[in-house]
Protein backbone atom coordinates (compact mmCIF):
# COMPACT_ATOMS: atom_id res chain seq x y z
CA UNK A 1 0.00 0.00 0.00
CA UNK A 2 2.74 2.38 0.86
CA UNK A 3 4.36 1.67 -2.83
CA UNK A 4 1.25 2.36 -4.76
CA UNK A 5 1.05 5.49 -2.49
CA UNK A 6 4.48 6.43 -3.54
CA UNK A 7 3.75 5.93 -6.92
CA UNK A 8 0.42 7.74 -6.54
CA UNK A 9 2.29 11.15 -5.38
CA UNK A 10 5.14 10.83 -8.18
CA UNK A 11 2.26 10.63 -10.45
CA UNK A 12 0.53 13.36 -9.45
CA UNK A 13 3.93 15.52 -9.06
CA UNK A 14 4.81 14.53 -12.77
CA UNK A 15 0.99 15.87 -13.41
CA UNK A 16 1.51 19.26 -11.66
CA UNK A 17 4.99 19.35 -13.45
CA UNK A 18 3.34 18.98 -16.72
CA UNK A 19 0.38 21.36 -16.40
CA UNK A 20 2.39 23.76 -14.80
CA UNK A 21 3.07 27.52 -16.37
CA UNK A 22 6.22 28.48 -15.38
CA UNK A 23 7.30 24.48 -16.23
CA UNK A 24 5.85 24.55 -19.72
CA UNK A 25 7.42 28.26 -20.32
CA UNK A 26 10.60 27.04 -19.82
CA UNK A 27 10.94 24.62 -21.69
CA UNK A 28 9.73 26.51 -24.21
CA UNK A 29 12.61 29.00 -23.54
CA UNK A 30 14.96 26.14 -23.58
CA UNK A 31 13.80 24.37 -26.74
CA UNK A 32 13.87 27.87 -28.86
CA UNK A 33 16.89 28.45 -27.30
CA UNK A 34 19.07 25.35 -27.60
CA UNK A 35 18.05 23.87 -30.67
CA UNK A 36 18.96 27.59 -32.45
CA UNK A 37 22.30 27.50 -30.59
CA UNK A 38 22.89 23.54 -31.52
CA UNK A 39 22.07 24.30 -34.68
CA UNK A 40 24.47 27.74 -35.06
CA UNK A 41 27.18 25.35 -33.59
CA UNK A 42 26.89 22.78 -36.18
CA UNK A 43 26.91 25.16 -39.29
CA UNK A 44 29.57 27.34 -37.95
CA UNK A 45 32.34 24.26 -37.49
CA UNK A 46 30.49 22.72 -40.72
CA UNK A 47 30.94 26.10 -42.46
CA UNK A 48 34.36 26.67 -41.16
CA UNK A 49 35.55 23.45 -42.46
CA UNK A 50 34.43 23.84 -46.12
CA UNK A 51 36.55 26.74 -46.16
CA UNK A 52 39.52 25.53 -44.81
CA UNK A 53 39.04 22.43 -47.18
CA UNK A 54 38.57 24.92 -50.07
CA UNK A 55 41.80 27.22 -48.79
CA UNK A 56 43.89 24.09 -48.88
CA UNK A 57 42.26 22.97 -52.35
CA UNK A 58 43.19 25.81 -53.88
CA UNK A 59 46.91 25.87 -52.39
CA UNK A 60 47.65 22.10 -53.46
CA UNK A 61 46.32 22.81 -56.70
CA UNK A 62 48.75 25.64 -56.84
CA UNK A 63 51.77 23.48 -55.89
CA UNK A 64 50.28 20.42 -58.23
CA UNK A 65 50.36 22.90 -61.28
CA UNK A 66 53.93 24.11 -60.62
CA UNK A 67 55.03 20.43 -60.39
CA UNK A 68 53.41 19.42 -63.17
CA UNK A 69 55.71 22.79 -64.94
CA UNK A 70 58.34 21.33 -63.55
CA UNK A 71 57.82 18.03 -64.80
CA UNK A 72 57.86 18.96 -68.25
CA UNK A 73 60.57 21.74 -68.21
CA UNK A 74 62.89 19.59 -67.59
CA UNK A 75 61.76 16.46 -69.20
CA UNK A 76 61.30 14.66 -66.31
CA UNK A 77 59.32 11.84 -68.39
CA UNK A 78 62.60 11.09 -70.33
CA UNK A 79 65.36 11.62 -67.99
CA UNK A 80 63.80 10.22 -64.93
CA UNK A 81 66.30 13.16 -62.72
CA UNK A 82 65.71 16.18 -62.55
CA UNK A 83 66.91 18.04 -58.99
CA UNK A 84 63.91 20.43 -59.52
CA UNK A 85 61.48 17.89 -59.13
CA UNK A 86 63.04 16.29 -56.24
CA UNK A 87 62.58 19.77 -54.57
CA UNK A 88 59.41 20.43 -55.51
CA UNK A 89 58.46 16.46 -53.94
CA UNK A 90 60.77 17.75 -50.59
CA UNK A 91 58.43 20.63 -50.20
CA UNK A 92 54.78 19.13 -50.89
CA UNK A 93 56.20 16.30 -47.98
CA UNK A 94 57.38 18.72 -45.58
CA UNK A 95 54.52 21.11 -45.89
CA UNK A 96 51.19 18.33 -46.23
CA UNK A 97 53.01 15.32 -46.01
CA UNK A 98 52.32 14.41 -49.37
CA UNK A 99 52.36 11.50 -51.55
CA UNK A 100 53.20 12.19 -55.22
CA UNK A 101 52.85 9.52 -58.33
CA UNK A 102 54.25 9.92 -61.55
CA UNK A 103 52.94 7.53 -63.87
CA UNK A 104 53.82 7.41 -67.42
CA UNK A 105 52.09 7.25 -70.80
CA UNK A 106 52.16 2.97 -70.51
CA UNK A 107 50.15 3.61 -66.69
CA UNK A 108 53.44 2.57 -64.94
CA UNK A 109 54.53 4.29 -61.97
CA UNK A 110 57.89 5.71 -62.73
CA UNK A 111 57.58 7.31 -58.98
CA UNK A 112 56.14 7.14 -56.08
CA UNK A 113 57.48 9.59 -52.82
CA UNK A 114 56.38 7.06 -50.51
CA UNK A 115 58.93 4.10 -52.53
CA UNK A 116 55.77 1.51 -52.43
CA UNK A 117 54.77 1.09 -55.88
CA UNK A 118 57.26 2.48 -58.02
CA UNK A 119 57.41 0.01 -61.29
CA UNK A 120 53.90 -1.24 -61.00
CA UNK A 121 50.84 -0.31 -62.73
CA UNK A 122 48.53 1.98 -62.46
CA UNK A 123 44.81 1.76 -63.59
CA UNK A 124 41.87 4.06 -62.00
CA UNK A 125 39.27 6.01 -62.77
CA UNK A 126 40.77 9.56 -61.68
CA UNK A 127 43.86 8.40 -64.43
CA UNK A 128 42.29 6.65 -66.93
CA UNK A 129 40.11 10.64 -66.96
CA UNK A 130 43.98 12.23 -66.11
CA UNK A 131 44.99 10.68 -69.90
CA UNK A 132 41.74 12.23 -71.22
CA UNK A 133 42.55 15.65 -70.15
CA UNK A 134 40.79 15.92 -67.02
CA UNK A 135 41.39 17.18 -63.75
CA UNK A 136 40.10 15.42 -60.89
CA UNK A 137 39.90 16.56 -56.93
CA UNK A 138 38.74 14.17 -54.31
CA UNK A 139 38.17 15.19 -51.03
CA UNK A 140 37.64 12.59 -48.28
CA UNK A 141 36.80 13.96 -44.91
CA UNK A 142 36.57 10.70 -42.59
CA UNK A 143 39.56 9.44 -44.08
CA UNK A 144 41.43 13.15 -43.67
CA UNK A 145 42.96 13.66 -47.32
CA UNK A 146 42.73 15.09 -50.45
CA UNK A 147 43.24 14.10 -53.68
CA UNK A 148 44.33 15.68 -56.92
CA UNK A 149 44.93 14.13 -60.23
CA UNK A 150 46.35 16.18 -62.90
CA UNK A 151 47.27 15.32 -66.83
CA UNK A 152 50.72 16.08 -67.88
CA UNK A 153 51.15 17.10 -71.56
CA UNK A 154 53.85 17.49 -73.20
CA UNK A 155 55.44 20.53 -74.60
CA UNK A 156 55.65 19.65 -78.31
CA UNK A 157 52.58 17.63 -78.66
CA UNK A 158 50.11 18.93 -76.45
CA UNK A 159 48.96 15.46 -75.77
CA UNK A 160 48.86 13.91 -72.07
CA UNK A 161 52.10 11.93 -71.94
CA UNK A 162 51.57 11.70 -68.00
CA UNK A 163 49.75 12.21 -64.99
CA UNK A 164 50.33 13.16 -61.54
CA UNK A 165 48.54 11.57 -58.36
CA UNK A 166 49.27 13.81 -55.53
CA UNK A 167 47.36 12.78 -52.15
CA UNK A 168 47.73 15.12 -48.71
CA UNK A 169 46.88 14.66 -45.65
CA UNK A 170 44.38 17.15 -43.82
CA UNK A 171 45.01 15.63 -40.19
CA UNK A 172 45.91 19.21 -39.60
CA UNK A 173 42.68 20.76 -40.92
CA UNK A 174 40.81 17.81 -38.14
CA UNK A 175 43.17 18.75 -35.15
CA UNK A 176 42.35 22.98 -35.97
CA UNK A 177 38.22 22.11 -36.02
CA UNK A 178 38.48 19.43 -33.07
CA UNK A 179 39.81 22.28 -31.06
CA UNK A 180 37.20 24.48 -32.60
CA UNK A 181 34.64 21.98 -31.83
CA UNK A 182 35.80 21.81 -28.07
CA UNK A 183 35.55 25.32 -27.45
CA UNK A 184 32.12 25.78 -29.69
CA UNK A 185 31.03 23.07 -27.05
CA UNK A 186 32.22 25.14 -23.61
CA UNK A 187 31.13 28.44 -25.07
CA UNK A 188 27.79 26.12 -26.12
CA UNK A 189 27.57 24.58 -22.54
CA UNK A 190 27.99 28.14 -20.80
CA UNK A 191 24.87 29.79 -23.11
CA UNK A 192 22.73 27.13 -21.91
CA UNK A 193 23.84 27.26 -18.29
CA UNK A 194 23.08 30.91 -18.80
CA UNK A 195 20.12 30.68 -20.32
CA UNK A 196 18.60 28.21 -17.96
CA UNK A 197 19.63 30.63 -15.47
CA UNK A 198 17.84 33.72 -17.36
CA UNK A 199 14.96 31.45 -17.62
CA UNK A 200 14.58 30.13 -14.33
CA UNK A 201 14.52 34.19 -13.13
CA UNK A 202 12.01 35.20 -15.94
CA UNK A 203 9.76 32.25 -14.85
CA UNK A 204 10.00 33.11 -11.37
CA UNK A 205 9.49 36.93 -12.51
CA UNK A 206 6.28 35.74 -14.58
CA UNK A 207 4.67 33.20 -12.12
CA UNK A 208 5.60 34.68 -8.98
CA UNK A 209 3.04 37.14 -9.68
CA UNK A 210 0.51 34.31 -10.42
CA UNK A 211 1.45 32.40 -7.21
CA UNK A 212 0.65 35.30 -5.22
CA UNK A 213 -2.69 36.08 -6.72
CA UNK A 214 -3.45 32.49 -5.90
CA UNK A 215 -2.45 32.75 -2.56
CA UNK A 216 -4.31 35.79 -2.39
CA UNK A 217 -7.32 33.71 -3.66
CA UNK A 218 -7.18 30.86 -1.41
CA UNK A 219 -7.07 33.71 1.62
CA UNK A 220 -10.16 34.83 0.52
CA UNK A 221 -11.48 30.81 -0.06
CA UNK A 222 -10.62 30.52 3.77
CA UNK A 223 -12.35 33.73 4.81
CA UNK A 224 -15.68 35.14 4.85
CA UNK A 225 -14.97 36.64 1.57
CA UNK A 226 -14.29 39.97 2.30
CA UNK A 227 -10.70 39.94 1.10
CA UNK A 228 -9.76 42.47 -1.50
CA UNK A 229 -7.08 41.39 -4.14
CA UNK A 230 -4.78 44.49 -4.20
CA UNK A 231 -5.08 45.69 -7.55
CA UNK A 232 -1.87 47.95 -8.08
CA UNK A 233 0.39 45.10 -6.27
CA UNK A 234 1.24 43.78 -10.09
CA UNK A 235 3.90 43.71 -12.39
CA UNK A 236 1.35 43.05 -15.25
CA UNK A 237 -1.82 44.98 -16.46
CA UNK A 238 -3.10 41.51 -17.27
CA UNK A 239 -2.79 40.55 -13.58
CA UNK A 240 -4.20 43.96 -12.69
CA UNK A 241 -6.88 43.05 -14.62
CA UNK A 242 -7.79 39.67 -13.09
CA UNK A 243 -7.61 41.40 -9.18
CA UNK A 244 -9.94 44.04 -10.95
CA UNK A 245 -12.51 41.40 -12.03
CA UNK A 246 -11.93 38.86 -8.76
CA UNK A 247 -12.62 42.20 -6.24
CA UNK A 248 -16.16 42.89 -8.35
CA UNK A 249 -17.00 39.34 -8.48
CA UNK A 250 -15.84 39.11 -4.83
CA UNK A 251 -18.06 42.03 -3.54
CA UNK A 252 -20.62 40.96 -6.15
CA UNK A 253 -20.85 37.59 -4.25
CA UNK A 254 -21.21 39.18 -1.00
CA UNK A 255 -23.65 41.47 -1.86
CA UNK A 256 -25.40 38.32 -3.19
CA UNK A 257 -25.16 36.41 -0.03
CA UNK A 258 -26.57 39.39 1.79
CA UNK A 259 -29.45 39.69 -0.76
CA UNK A 260 -30.02 35.95 -0.13
CA UNK A 261 -29.84 36.27 3.69
CA UNK A 262 -31.89 39.55 3.38
CA UNK A 263 -34.66 37.92 0.76
CA UNK A 264 -35.34 34.73 3.35
CA UNK A 265 -35.74 37.07 6.16
CA UNK A 266 -38.33 39.06 4.18
CA UNK A 267 -39.77 35.61 3.07
CA UNK A 268 -40.24 34.34 6.77
CA UNK A 269 -41.23 37.91 7.64
CA UNK A 270 -43.68 38.09 4.84
CA UNK A 271 -45.27 34.49 5.52
CA UNK A 272 -45.16 34.83 9.26
CA UNK A 273 -47.46 37.93 8.89
CA UNK A 274 -51.12 36.38 7.73
CA UNK A 275 -50.11 33.29 9.75
CA UNK A 276 -50.22 35.72 12.56
CA UNK A 277 -53.19 37.85 12.11
CA UNK A 278 -55.17 34.65 11.07
CA UNK A 279 -53.48 32.88 14.76
CA UNK A 280 -55.27 36.42 16.36
CA UNK A 281 -58.09 36.44 15.31
CA UNK A 282 -59.38 32.32 15.67
CA UNK A 283 -57.87 32.93 19.26
CA UNK A 284 -59.98 36.22 19.42
CA UNK A 285 -62.87 34.40 18.14
CA UNK A 286 -62.33 31.16 20.37
CA UNK A 287 -61.85 33.50 23.50
CA UNK A 288 -65.59 34.74 23.44
CA UNK A 289 -68.41 33.54 24.23
CA UNK A 290 -71.89 34.70 22.45
CA UNK A 291 -70.09 36.21 19.77
CA UNK A 292 -73.03 38.18 17.27
CA UNK A 293 -73.12 36.62 13.82
CA UNK A 294 -72.22 39.98 12.48
CA UNK A 295 -69.53 40.23 14.13
CA UNK A 296 -68.10 36.65 14.04
CA UNK A 297 -68.66 36.67 9.97
CA UNK A 298 -66.47 40.17 10.07
CA UNK A 299 -63.48 38.24 11.51
CA UNK A 300 -64.03 35.30 8.92
CA UNK A 301 -63.83 37.90 6.34
CA UNK A 302 -60.69 39.17 7.79
CA UNK A 303 -59.61 35.67 7.83
CA UNK A 304 -60.32 35.27 4.34
CA UNK A 305 -58.36 38.76 3.71
CA UNK A 306 -55.66 37.42 5.37
CA UNK A 307 -55.72 34.02 3.56
CA UNK A 308 -56.11 35.70 0.06
CA UNK A 309 -52.97 37.78 0.87
CA UNK A 310 -50.77 34.44 1.85
CA UNK A 311 -52.49 32.76 -1.34
CA UNK A 312 -50.96 36.18 -3.47
CA UNK A 313 -47.36 35.90 -1.57
CA UNK A 314 -46.94 32.73 -2.66
CA UNK A 315 -47.94 33.10 -5.81
CA UNK A 316 -45.62 35.78 -6.43
CA UNK A 317 -42.74 33.97 -5.18
CA UNK A 318 -42.88 30.62 -6.77
CA UNK A 319 -43.33 33.43 -10.24
CA UNK A 320 -40.24 35.13 -9.47
CA UNK A 321 -38.49 31.82 -8.77
CA UNK A 322 -39.79 30.66 -12.41
CA UNK A 323 -38.47 33.71 -13.73
CA UNK A 324 -35.28 33.70 -11.99
CA UNK A 325 -34.66 29.96 -13.22
CA UNK A 326 -35.25 30.37 -16.83
CA UNK A 327 -37.55 28.02 -17.23
CA UNK A 328 -40.45 30.19 -17.54
CA UNK A 329 -41.87 29.76 -21.10
CA UNK A 330 -42.78 32.78 -23.01
CA UNK A 331 -45.18 32.48 -25.54
CA UNK A 332 -44.91 35.26 -28.17
CA UNK A 333 -47.41 36.98 -30.62
CA UNK A 334 -47.93 40.00 -32.23
CA UNK A 335 -50.63 42.07 -30.36
CA UNK A 336 -52.39 45.60 -30.33
CA UNK A 337 -50.26 47.44 -27.53
CA UNK A 338 -52.30 50.22 -28.17
CA UNK A 339 -55.63 47.61 -27.11
CA UNK A 340 -53.63 45.58 -24.18
CA UNK A 341 -52.92 49.15 -22.78
CA UNK A 342 -56.96 50.44 -22.57
CA UNK A 343 -57.96 47.08 -21.62
CA UNK A 344 -55.44 47.80 -18.54
CA UNK A 345 -56.47 51.37 -17.90
CA UNK A 346 -60.11 50.32 -17.96
CA UNK A 347 -59.67 47.21 -15.68
CA UNK A 348 -57.94 49.65 -12.78
CA UNK A 349 -60.12 52.43 -13.55
CA UNK A 350 -62.30 51.47 -9.90
CA UNK A 351 -59.02 51.54 -8.16
CA UNK A 352 -58.12 54.98 -9.72
CA UNK A 353 -61.75 56.37 -8.68
CA UNK A 354 -61.44 55.07 -4.99
CA UNK A 355 -58.56 58.15 -4.57
CA UNK A 356 -60.18 60.68 -7.02
CA UNK A 357 -56.99 59.70 -9.40
CA UNK A 358 -57.16 61.21 -13.04
CA UNK A 359 -55.62 58.36 -15.54
CA UNK A 360 -54.61 59.26 -19.17
CA UNK A 361 -53.30 57.40 -22.04
CA UNK A 362 -51.70 59.22 -24.70
CA UNK A 363 -50.96 56.98 -27.76
CA UNK A 364 -48.74 58.62 -30.76
CA UNK A 365 -49.25 55.92 -33.19
CA UNK A 366 -50.71 52.53 -33.42
CA UNK A 367 -48.02 49.43 -32.03
CA UNK A 368 -48.23 46.17 -33.06
CA UNK A 369 -45.16 44.11 -31.34
CA UNK A 370 -44.33 40.31 -30.82
CA UNK A 371 -44.95 39.68 -26.54
CA UNK A 372 -46.04 37.11 -24.44
CA UNK A 373 -49.75 38.94 -23.61
CA UNK A 374 -50.09 37.36 -20.12
CA UNK A 375 -47.33 38.40 -18.97
CA UNK A 376 -46.58 41.86 -20.51
CA UNK A 377 -50.28 42.62 -19.16
CA UNK A 378 -49.20 41.53 -15.54
CA UNK A 379 -46.02 43.69 -15.94
CA UNK A 380 -47.66 47.09 -17.02
CA UNK A 381 -50.32 46.66 -14.89
CA UNK A 382 -48.07 46.02 -11.85
CA UNK A 383 -46.25 49.70 -12.93
CA UNK A 384 -49.92 51.64 -13.41
CA UNK A 385 -51.60 49.67 -10.50
CA UNK A 386 -48.34 50.79 -7.96
CA UNK A 387 -48.81 54.31 -9.70
CA UNK A 388 -51.96 54.61 -7.86
CA UNK A 389 -51.66 52.78 -4.86
CA UNK A 390 -48.75 55.02 -4.07
CA UNK A 391 -50.17 58.50 -5.35
CA UNK A 392 -51.47 60.94 -3.75
CA UNK A 393 -56.01 61.68 -3.19
CA UNK A 394 -56.79 63.55 -6.81
CA UNK A 395 -53.60 62.87 -8.40
CA UNK A 396 -52.89 62.09 -11.52
CA UNK A 397 -51.35 59.24 -13.99
CA UNK A 398 -50.35 59.36 -17.10
CA UNK A 399 -49.75 56.51 -19.31
CA UNK A 400 -47.88 56.80 -22.94
CA UNK A 401 -47.35 55.13 -25.65
CA UNK A 402 -44.33 55.43 -28.78
CA UNK A 403 -42.27 53.69 -30.92
CA UNK A 404 -40.15 53.63 -33.64
CA UNK A 405 -38.75 51.27 -36.48
CA UNK A 406 -37.22 48.82 -33.85
CA UNK A 407 -38.66 49.88 -30.18
CA UNK A 408 -41.92 50.76 -28.89
CA UNK A 409 -41.48 52.65 -25.47
CA UNK A 410 -44.28 52.80 -22.44
CA UNK A 411 -44.11 56.42 -19.82
CA UNK A 412 -46.09 55.39 -16.76
CA UNK A 413 -45.75 58.94 -15.23
CA UNK A 414 -47.96 59.59 -11.54
CA UNK A 415 -48.02 62.50 -9.18
CA UNK A 416 -47.59 60.53 -6.18
CA UNK A 417 -45.05 60.29 -3.22
CA UNK A 418 -42.04 59.73 -4.59
CA UNK A 419 -38.89 57.65 -4.29
CA UNK A 420 -36.05 58.64 -2.75
CA UNK A 421 -32.67 59.55 -4.36
CA UNK A 422 -30.98 56.27 -2.29
CA UNK A 423 -33.61 53.54 -2.44
CA UNK A 424 -33.79 54.27 -6.79
CA UNK A 425 -31.44 51.28 -6.75
CA UNK A 426 -33.60 48.99 -4.76
CA UNK A 427 -36.84 49.62 -5.78
CA UNK A 428 -36.87 45.90 -8.11
CA UNK A 429 -35.68 44.25 -4.99
CA UNK A 430 -38.13 41.94 -3.48
CA UNK A 431 -40.04 42.76 -0.67
CA UNK A 432 -38.89 46.46 -0.97
CA UNK A 433 -41.08 48.87 0.07
CA UNK A 434 -40.52 52.86 0.29
CA UNK A 435 -43.33 53.27 2.78
CA UNK A 436 -44.07 50.46 4.67
CA UNK A 437 -46.94 51.31 5.96
CA UNK A 438 -48.50 52.44 3.33
CA UNK A 439 -47.96 49.18 1.95
CA UNK A 440 -49.64 47.37 4.76
CA UNK A 441 -52.34 49.40 4.15
CA UNK A 442 -52.47 48.82 -0.05
CA UNK A 443 -51.94 45.03 0.78
CA UNK A 444 -49.17 44.45 -1.62
CA UNK A 445 -46.79 41.71 -1.44
CA UNK A 446 -43.70 43.95 -1.85
CA UNK A 447 -42.87 41.47 -5.16
CA UNK A 448 -45.08 43.78 -7.71
CA UNK A 449 -41.85 45.86 -9.35
CA UNK A 450 -39.31 42.70 -9.26
CA UNK A 451 -42.06 40.20 -11.23
CA UNK A 452 -42.44 43.15 -13.67
CA UNK A 453 -39.16 43.97 -13.68
CA UNK A 454 -38.32 40.25 -14.53
CA UNK A 455 -41.19 40.22 -17.40
CA UNK A 456 -39.83 43.50 -18.83
CA UNK A 457 -35.99 41.70 -19.06
CA UNK A 458 -37.60 38.61 -20.01
CA UNK A 459 -39.04 40.52 -23.45
CA UNK A 460 -35.16 41.94 -24.30
CA UNK A 461 -36.52 44.87 -22.61
CA UNK A 462 -35.22 47.69 -20.26
CA UNK A 463 -36.64 49.86 -17.59
CA UNK A 464 -35.70 53.20 -16.09
CA UNK A 465 -36.96 54.88 -13.32
CA UNK A 466 -36.58 58.79 -12.34
CA UNK A 467 -38.38 60.26 -8.86
CA UNK A 468 -37.95 62.95 -7.37
CA UNK A 469 -39.62 62.59 -3.34
CA UNK A 470 -42.53 64.41 -2.98
CA UNK A 471 -43.63 65.20 -6.75
CA UNK A 472 -43.94 61.57 -8.28
CA UNK A 473 -42.10 58.65 -10.18
CA UNK A 474 -41.83 58.07 -14.14
CA UNK A 475 -41.07 54.24 -15.42
CA UNK A 476 -39.42 54.79 -18.63
CA UNK A 477 -39.81 51.05 -20.52
CA UNK A 478 -38.42 50.40 -23.43
CA UNK A 479 -39.10 46.56 -25.72
CA UNK A 480 -38.10 45.75 -28.97
CA UNK A 481 -40.91 45.07 -31.26
CA UNK A 482 -39.67 42.05 -32.51
CA UNK A 483 -39.28 39.56 -29.90
CA UNK A 484 -35.55 37.92 -30.22
CA UNK A 485 -35.25 34.41 -28.33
Amino acid sequence: MCILSGELVTILKIKYIHKSLGIRFFIIIILFSFIPIFLMKSWLVSDYRESLYEQRELKLQSHCNMLRNTIITSDYLNSKVSNAVDVELSQLNTMYNARVIIIDAEYRIVKDTYYLDDGKTAFSDNVVAAFSGLKTITTNYEKEYISITLPVKSADTSDVSAVVVSVFSTEDINDILTQLKGRANIMMVVLYVIIVCVGIVICMHITGPMKRMQKAIDKIADTTGTEQILEDGYTYVELSGIARALNHNTTRMKELDNSRQQFVSNVAHELKTPITSIKVLADSLIAQEDIPPELYKEFLQDIVTEIDRESDIINDLLSLVRLDSGKEPIVTAHKDINEILELILKRLKPLAASKNIEMTLESYRPVVAEIDEVKFTIAIQNFVENAIKYNILDGWVRVSLNADHKYFYIKVADSGIGIPQEDLSKIFERFYRVDKARSRETGGTGLGLSIAHNIIKLHRGEVKVFSTEGEGTTFNIRIPLNYAG
